[in-house]
């Protein structure tokens, strides 16, 4: 009774780009009884990227774009991480404890890498590479979002963040045209693609196919139109 591991939005899209959220869900398993945590927490940022589904269900038609959304929280196992990584199955986020987190063995971590990180990687992967075994040339982006400010630290100036690492056909001029728009743009903040980025990588860079990630701060796509206006952007922008 568990819903899939993701959405696919616009499968057949003929443009240039493929759009990626894997961070765009807040479910968690029934097994794993809420991982011990309230609806206020899971609803917050720690849980998902607020917003991050909502652009990308509004970009996706704008540059008829093909799109894979994961439904799944990012607290059960976090998708853009390495497995095994300290913050794969993170057992504290921003402060928080998670209770159902802490303490798993093997077994238990074996069955999320199993049932969910690579069932959705995997989904990834088969939509993503048909496309160009079918001739259609296609760049990956993906889209996150980023709390204004971390427990005790400091706020975060940047309405925008574009990350990568070994390749920046995409990055460098889309942070041109985005600061062309008045935009604060950090580049490879305030998290870096240089460590931060297991789907790029793995979907993309390793093949030598353009990419490109794209955060935007969460209190600036909190509601439908604050969303509309950052599709606009990014749509005009890639």
């Amino acid at each position: 009774g568990d819903p899939a591991v993701a959405e696919t939005l616009n499968p057949d899209g003929k443009g240039g780009f493929f759009l990626l959220a894997c961070h765009a869900g807040r479910a968690i398993p029934r097994s794993l009884d809420s991982l011990g945590l309230d609806e206020a927490a899971l609803s917050a940022h720690i849980g998902w990227d607020i917003g991050a589904g909502d652009i990308v269900r509004r970009l996706s038609p704008r540059l008829d774009a093909p799109a894979v959304l994961a439904t799944y929280s990012r607290l059960v196992i976090d998708l853009n991480r390495l497995p095994g990584a300290i913050d794969s199955i993170p057992a504290e986020s921003d402060g928080t404890i998670i209770p159902g987190n802490r303490d798993l063995g093997n077994e238990a971590r074996t069955r999320r890498i199993d049932d969910l990180f690579w069932p959705y990687h995997n989904r990834v992967a088969e939509a993503f590479a048909s496309r160009w075994n079918g001739g259609r040339p296609t760049a990956l982006v993906a889209i996150h979002t980023f709390t204004p400010c971390l427990k005790g630290g400091l706020p975060r100036p940047w309405e925008a963040g574009i990350l990568w690492n070994r390749d920046d056909r995409l990055a460098l001029p889309l942070i041109r045209q985005l600061r062309d728009r008045g935009i604060r743009v950090g580049e490879n903040e305030p998290y870096s693609g240089r460590y931060f980025g297991f789907s790029m990588d793995y979907h993309a860079g390793d093949a030598g196919v353009p990419h490109v990630g794209i955060e935007i701060r969460q209190d600036l796509v909190d509601s439908p139109g604050a969303a509309e206006r950052w599709a606009d952007l990014l749509a005009d922008g890639l």
